[in-house]
């Protein structure tokens, strides 16, 4: 789960630096180690989870208005679209699509909620209101986000050849000016922030757990692990260099590694009777987790074959 945590992590803090570069100029290297350092600077303040919580509302409210202008402002066929429902896999795509099964496919995060429940003092009895209000449209959410922006590139590059995220943000400057680039890496950059923090919160707090540290967000050892899982992503940055957007697809396609342990521990903790008691796994739960597994297990296969 470290591992799955650091990996994200280092895709968010690449994807931040690069889209404050698209905004404000300069170097993405230098962009990221200042999101890292902003990010560190949180951990010491006060009522940690409370900021934390309330940024990655913000983040993500913003990336979601920013994909839906970007998606609006392209103008796609949504008849298309629509038959884009049906899916295919183009030539040469494997890592890409590999990278965003791990980008959605996010069991790092389920796993994580236990601790962020517990954190968070939700109790038994707001189980219902919590699973309608919360866990259905944070699934939902980032599943339509990611639709919006596939729409929004296939418009824009129309069968092109990119070389990069500057030249997708570009091509909506015949429709909206400078503002079409600053609405597309703001998205971008809110979507790999809230990823950079949520990810490095996670892979801290369990890395001083499995410690022998604690889990609490306000430990020195969390937070400790906490600024080893950003230091990890800033050291990649800046040693590895390279396409950024390449570092990001390689970052999310090595979650899938871990990925089928961390599902086969979740669906074996839910159905834990004396754990969960009244609310273990049903039948369809089950099923619906083990279609889950089958494809994760794929797709981890897809990437070790294409490795070798």
């Amino acid at each position: 789960m470290v591992a799955v945590a650091s990996a994200l992590g280092a895709g968010g803090v690449v994807g931040a630096g690069l889209g404050l570069s698209l905004v404000l100029g300069g170097s993405p290297v230098w962009w990221t180690l200042a999101c890292t350092a902003v990010v560190a600077t949180v951990l010491f303040a006060r009522g940690l989870y409370s900021i934390i919580e309330k940024v990655l509302l913000a983040m993500v409210a913003a990336m979601a208005v920013c994909f839906v202008v970007t998606a609006v402002l392209s103008r796609p066929d949504w008849t298309g679209a629509a038959a884009g429902l049906l899916p295919t896999i183009p030539p040469g795509t494997g890592l890409l699509l590999v990278a965003l099964v791990g980008t959605n496919f996010s069991i790092n995060a389920a796993f994580y909620t236990g601790y962020a429940s517990r954190e968070r003092g939700l109790r038994r009895d707001q189980y219902r209101q919590t699973t309608l209000a919360d866990t259905i449209p944070g699934i939902v959410a980032p599943g339509i986000m990611t639709t919006l922006v596939i729409i929004a590139s296939a418009t824009a590059l129309n069968g092109e050849q990119s070389a990069g995220l500057a030249d997708l943000a570009g091509v909506l400057e015949p429709i909206a000016g400078q503002t079409g680039r600053v609405i597309f890496a703001l998205g971008f950059f809110g979507a790999a922030f809230s990823s950079m923090l949520a990810n490095a919160t996670a892979g801290g707090t369990l890395l001083s757990d499995g410690l022998g540290g604690g889990n609490q967000l306000s430990s020195p050892r969390v937070r400790l692990g906490i600024l080893a899982v950003l230091a990890f992503g800033a050291l990649v940055t800046a040693v590895i260099g390279g396409s950024p957007i390449q570092l990001i697809i390689i970052a999310q396609a090595l979650t899938v590694v871990v990925a089928p342990l961390l599902g086969l521990l979740l669906i074996t903790l839910a159905n834990n009777h004396s754990l969960m008691d009244d609310l273990r796994n049903r039948w369809w739960h089950n099923t619906i987790a083990a279609i889950g597994l089958i494809a994760i297990l794929a797709t981890c296969y897809s990437l070790i074959t294409s490795l070798l």
